[in-house]
């Protein structure tokens, strides 16, 4: 076969990033960060399962997703803090949906003690959500596997799992960034390579996407403003800003992309 033969079997840069006919189960929907992922795995044509702790927040989110292929979204009462939750969850999404092909660990159950205050029972409560992360995603690569298909796992990492904090930025103002929450996200990235290369033999693609400031409306405004400063845009991020770099990892357009992080913070990790 030629290069001119070759090129007409290749799908378009739409078709790449078409998400039509796939099933997205999205963690943590809700959230300032989920609602733009939800939105964005809509856009792209997904069915979209968004899950949150609460069935009924859930499920008016799932209601205002836009449904450019007249997709059918689900609402699904998960936590992925607690094991009972997640194959209670997950069995409802594959109820609701038929089947699962993307799976996006977004959800966050953390507390906003720093390293002065922290318990041990604290730092605990964070890092359950790197064992929430994986029980999700072995979830997928076993459904995944089963269906003799192809998956997508995103992790939600951050720019705090490479890099440290800047002090100054929260000193007088609030708590300092918790040390709980940088270690769940630097081993959240490392989960990332280990299990994309365990699985890709089973054609499951495992990818983390690293955001960096995004502070969402409750921030402390004075906060906001000091860390401007550190980024070389001088500015924050807005939630839409990451919708382009889900899309790719979770659709075809990332087809031989696995085991990496994704970082977009405005260049922050550039300095």
């Amino acid at each position: 076969m030629d290069r001119h033969q070759i090129k007409m079997n290749e799908p378009t840069v739409s078709e790449l990033f078409d998400l039509s006919g796939k099933t997205a189960l999205l963690t943590g929907a809700s959230g300032w960060l989920g609602r733009a992922f939800a939105e964005a795995l809509a856009e792209a044509g997904a069915t979209v399962v968004a899950t949150s702790r609460d069935e009924q927040t859930a499920k008016d989110i799932a209601a205002k997703l836009p449904a450019p292929n007249g997709a059918t979204h689900h609402g699904i009462a998960l936590d992925q803090l607690d094991e009972t939750s997640i194959n209670v969850g997950f069995d409802a999404a594959l109820a609701a949906a038929g089947h699962i092909d993307i799976l996006i660990n977004n959800g966050h159950g953390g507390n906003a003690e720093d390293h002065t205050t922290a318990t041990a029972d604290d730092f605990t409560a964070v890092l359950e959500n790197a064992t929430g992360y994986f029980l999700l995603a072995r979830r997928l690569r076993d459904h995944v596997v089963e269906r003799k298909a192809s998956g997508s796992v995103v992790m939600i990492g951050s720019m705090y799992g490479q890099v440290a904090s800047y002090p100054d930025a929260y000193e007088g103002v609030c708590a300092a960034s918790p040390v709980s929450y940088h270690t769940l996200k630097g081993g959240l990235i490392h989960m990332t390579r280990h299990l994309a290369v365990y699985w890709a033999k089973d054609n499951v693609r495992v990818n983390c996407l690293s955001p960096g400031p995004f502070p969402g409306p409750k921030a402390p405004a004075e906060m906001v403003e000091r860390l401007k400063t550190k980024s070389p845009m001088g500015r924050m991020g807005q939630p839409h800003e990451l919708k382009g770099a889900l899309i790719f990892l979770a659709s075809e357009a990332g087809s031989y992309t696995t085991g990496q992080n994704l970082t977009i913070d405005g260049g922050w990790t550039a300095w």
